[in-house]
């Protein structure tokens, strides 16, 4: 993440809305924010933590966040942060919450919203998820970004458990958290195997013999099916001879005894035929006669009842006609006079309206006069502001000649301000300079024990070491003399006739040599070396602590003089600044009387402010209240404007009377004009419409009883028509009758009232005539088939019964052979799926073993532990790159087996110790080295081409020189494409930075924001 702009407003000190562009911060790779404790350097970094992510190291939800992060002064709190994250996209977040007006400690922050910018245009996020933006979540930020303070060391102590938890989230260590997966896999492999173990049990029996078993069997059992099956057709065709000469006869005897039932039925038949016949033709001849005449009877019926209905409505209409005409005549008259009782109620109309305008005459001139008044009231009301506006200004310009000049107040504020920062860098470098005195005498008293001459000090401790080392060169040299002495005489005493000699592989030793035992001389000679190692040792120590002594001294020699030449340099500024003082009108050396004339001034221009608020208030109500005198003013006329025109519409409808006169009705009220123009009105009407309707309905009644006479007409045309067809209908009747030789109807109604179903009664007649003939014709050809044969009952039986027991004998040998097929060919699948089965067996099996080695190997986490504690080793190792330069290759830093953070201590036989051990200002250098390594590694894995670190603590734990050290790294950094910021009060590295910014706090208006 890269910070592009931060504006903040209301947000703890800040008052003033302010923005930082770190545009130029950036691009010098090393920046700074300076100011003293309390100025609002951490709330910066506050405010860029509680933009993104909504929380901030000082305040929690539980602490009233949003109420204790607003400025008391302010009612409004706003953030607005822009930044390029990782992928090199741009984006904005803000965040405003508000004061509630009416309870003062009611502050609800609102919901943060991101943007991403797309050709120059901010877009809208539908999320407001930082984690997915930065790529880390808020714990992690605070520890590889912006570190605040009191977290510097956070990682640093960070168990084992949350620092892998930590390392896991930061690079995506999740893909080597495989436990899940491999135990999944495992139960998914063990459940298979179960399944084929449990599928195996089934076939214990399936093997190769129970196959070739099976396949003897089946031959067997094919050459018993096969001379059976010769038997067996032999007596099937034999029982099939006898079978059908049985059938036949049967069959002989069957249709004689049916031929017989059918001869005693021919009579029946034939009278059916006859009675058939019969009722076919008397139906063929009447029914559609009869039917006819029924129907014209039916139809004579139905049109006299209707002759008789409309006779009925015939005589209703003629009445209603002469009841329609008698109140015809009845209404006529009024109607005749209808036109000119119209005239009369517009009249009355016209007078009623008439009355309505005097009435509106009447309120609109009391209403004028009111008006009148109102805009008297208001005149009066105006002189009295303008009196009241001319008095307050002649007490403004009474105030104003006593009021200071505003600039001049501010310049002399800014000068005794000035002196007195001078005054009070004065007295600090002054403490400082006595400090650094009091330091270099106690470093004197260090230095006295030793008793040395510190200018030739490096000079004598060489030539000691020199002689010391040239001794020592001696006596390892005679040592190793004694040691080639001792060893042949080791060699000698193991000289043996006989036995090979380890030199030249003799085994024969005529002169050996004697010598003498060195053991006594080896052993002075040690103890020589061990006294030369000693001395070297306490002279390398002396050298070691006289040289950090003279080195402080020098330190504090350097610091001396450079505070020194601060003094003086703040004596001229001093000086100089006194020099600057021109103003007549104040003493420089009171400010008590500056501050007091102040303070007058500043109560003279509220005076001022007080009076010309009043004399803007005056104006205000003067405009107001010639607003309402031109409102009243508007109103008169449009009352006058109202009168002529009432006046004018009451002379148009005098003009419009035709047949009242207006002077009759002027002491008559509006409401007894306007029940005599309703009556009329409602009269009128009703007379219109009652003539109206009555000569609607002469009109439909005529209409109605012309179409009923007409129907009248019409029955009577269609009755003789119904009485001609009937005559008809009956002669035809009588024709028929004698035709059939019938003298009355009455005598073929038995006849037709059988109901006889000709086509079934047909129908069962010539099935019984084709039954007969081909019953008959058949007894014929089975009596010729059947000559010179007979049958033998009991020759059928033995042979039917041999032929049953031949064909089950036959059925069984089948199924036995289908039986035993069918067995090898389940006995050979299944032996193919077994063979399936343990090859998947073997398969799974090696699988559960490899599968149990990789959950062993991922049980716990384990395998992220390990390649997290890779990650670890390799931040140990870029950290220690600066560690190392930081504390002069003194201490190191190391991961145990526990992957818990030790400091290898090189001056103290490079034993290891607690991180705890360590100082303030180590644990920060330690720190600072390990919080670069891991914000690189991190922006690094992001891929990002600049990376940026700010950090908020720790350089007041260090010395002069140390301070030097972490600039000289944090400065190397530039070159590494780093950007780093710090938040810092030590002058020194202020003093170093090219680009930063000072935080200053003004009493009144909060944190400003300087530019350096």
């Amino acid at each position: 993440m890269i910070p592009v702009q931060l504006t903040l407003e209301g947000l703890y000190s800040y008052q003033e809305r302010q923005s930082i562009d770190f545009f130029h911060l950036t691009e010098a790779g090393l920046f700074g924010i300076f100011g003293a404790v309390g100025s609002g350097k951490s709330s910066i970094l506050e405010a860029i933590s509680f933009a993104l992510y909504g929380e901030t190291e000082r305040l929690n939800k539980q602490d009233k966040r949003a109420y204790n992060m607003m400025n008391l002064k302010a009612n409004k709190s706003f953030i607005q942060f822009d930044f390029i994250n990782h992928e090199n996209k741009n984006f904005r977040v803000q965040r405003e919450f508000r004061r509630n007006s009416k309870k003062f400690d009611d502050v609800k922050p609102v919901q943060a919203t991101f943007y991403e910018k797309h050709n120059e245009n901010w877009i809208p996020l539908d999320h407001s998820d930082c984690e997915k933006i930065i790529g880390l979540s808020y714990a992690n930020f605070k520890r590889t970004i912006i570190i605040p303070q009191g977290q510097f060391k956070e990682f640093l102590e960070l168990g084992a458990t949350e620092r892998t938890n930590m390392m896991k989230e930061i690079f995506s260590l999740q893909q080597y958290d495989l436990q899940n997966n491999a135990s999944i896999l495992n139960n998914k492999n063990t459940a298979a195997l179960h399944q084929l173990e449990g599928q195996l049990k089934g076939f214990e029996d399936i093997n190769e013999e129970n196959i070739s078993i099976q396949i003897e069997l089946l031959e067997t059992e094919k050459q018993k099916f096969e001379n059976i099956n010769i038997e067996f057709k032999k007596a099937e065709d034999h029982f099939r001879q006898l079978k059908n000469l049985k059938t036949d006869f049967q069959l002989l005897n069957s249709k004689k005894e049916n031929f017989a039932k059918l001869l005693t039925e021919k009579e029946k038949i034939d009278a059916l035929e006859a009675k058939t016949d019969l009722y076919d033709k008397i139906s063929c001849a009447f029914n559609p006669l009869i039917s006819e005449k029924e129907k014209l009877q039916s139809e004579l019926h139905q049109l006299q009842k209707e002759q008789a209905l409309n006779a009925e409505l015939l005589k209703e209409t003629l009445l209603k006609v002469d009841q329609n005409k008698k109140e015809f005549e009845a209404v006529l008259p009024k109607y005749e006079t209808l036109s000119n009782s119209k005239i009369q109620e517009n009249d009355l109309n016209l007078i009623f309206q008439m009355l309505t305008y005097s009435t509106d005459i009447k309120s609109l001139k009391e209403r004028t006069e009111n008006g009148f008044a109102k805009v008297k009231e208001v005149e009066n009301f105006q002189k009295t502001i303008k009196e009241k506006i001319s008095g307050l200004h002649a007490q403004l310009e009474n105030l104003r000649p006593k009021k200071l000049d505003t600039n001049l107040l501010l310049n002399v504020g800014n000068w005794f301000s000035e002196q007195r920062n001078l005054s009070d860098s004065f007295q600090k470098q002054t403490s400082k300079i006595t400090e650094i005195k009091t330091g270099l005498l106690k470093i004197e008293e260090e230095l006295q024990p030793f008793n040395i001459d510190t200018e030739n000090f490096p000079q004598e401790c060489r030539l000691k070491m020199d002689r010391l080392e040239s001794d020592k060169t001696k006596s390892l040299a005679k040592k190793s003399q004694l040691e080639v002495q001792q060893q042949l005489a080791h060699f000698v005493d193991e000289l043996h006739d006989g036995k090979s000699c380890p030199l030249c592989g003799s085994l024969q030793h005529p002169h050996i040599v004697e010598i003498d035992d060195v053991t006594a001389e080896m052993n002075l000679l040690n103890e020589h070396l061990a006294q030369i190692d000693f001395q070297q040792k306490e002279i390398q120590s002396q050298i070691s602590v006289v040289e950090k002594i003279l080195e402080r001294k020098k330190l504090q020699q350097s610091q001396l003089n450079t505070e020194e030449e601060n003094l003086n340099e703040i004596k001229i500024q001093v000086e100089n600044h006194q020099n600057l003082f021109i103003w007549k009108e104040f003493n420089p050396q009171n400010e008590t009387e500056f501050l007091s004339k102040k303070s007058e001034s500043f109560a003279i221009e509220k005076q001022i402010d007080d009076l010309q608020k009043q004399i803007s208030a005056e104006q205000e109500n003067l405009e107001k209240s010639q607003k309402q005198l031109d409102k009243f003013n508007e109103a008169l006329q449009d009352f006058k404007l109202k009168e002529h025109e009432v006046e004018t519409k009451i002379t148009t409808n005098e003009a419009n009377l035709k047949i009242l006169r207006w002077n009759d009705y002027l002491e008559k009220s509006v409401s007894e004009v306007g029940k005599l123009h309703s009556d009329l009105s409602k009269t009128n009407l009703e007379t219109e419409q009652n003539y109206q309707n009555l000569k609607k309905q002469e009109q439909e009644l005529a209409v109605k009883l012309s179409a009923e006479e007409t129907t009248k007409k019409e029955l009577e045309k269609r009755s003789l028509s119904l009485k001609e067809e009937i005559s008809k209908n009956n002669s035809q009747i009588n024709n028929a009758l004698t035709e059939n030789k019938f003298a009355y109807l009455h005598e073929i109604e038995p006849l037709l009232a059988q109901k006889i179903d000709v086509a079934a009664a047909k129908n069962q007649i010539q099935k019984f005539r084709i039954e007969f003939e081909t019953l008959k014709n058949g007894i014929s050809e089975l009596e010729t088939k059947l000559e010179g044969f007979n049958f033998d009952e009991n020759r059928f039986t033995e042979a039917e019964t041999q032929f049953k027991t031949l064909e089950t004998e036959k059925t069984n040998a089948n199924n036995a052979v289908i039986k035993i097929s069918s067995e090898i060919d389940r006995l050979v699948m299944e032996f193919s799926k077994k063979e399936n089965l343990l090859k998947e067996f073997s398969k799974l099996q090696k699988r559960a073993e490899n599968l149990k080695i990789m959950t062993n190997l991922f049980k716990g986490a384990g395998f992220v532990q390990y390649v997290s504690s890779i990650y670890l080793r390799q931040l140990c190792d870029q950290a220690n790159i600066r560690f190392h330069r930081m504390t002069r290759n003194q201490l190191s830093l190391q991961l145990n087996e526990n992957n818990d953070f030790e400091i290898i201590d090189y001056l103290n036989e490079g034993r290891s110790r607690s991180v705890k051990t360590l100082s303030g200002g180590q644990a920060f250098q330690v720190s600072l080295s390990l919080a670069l390594a891991l914000a690189e590694s991190v922006q690094t894995n992001a891929r990002a081409d600049k990376n940026f670190f700010f950090i908020d603590e720790g350089f007041g734990t260090q010395d002069l020189e140390s301070v030097n050290v972490v600039f000289e790294t944090l400065t190397s950094l530039q070159k590494e494409n780093r950007i780093v910021g710090i938040i810092s009060h030590v002058e020194e590295l202020k003093e170093k930075i090219p680009v930063s910014l000072n935080i200053r706090k003004d009493e009144e208006r909060g944190s400003l924001i300087e530019v350096m």
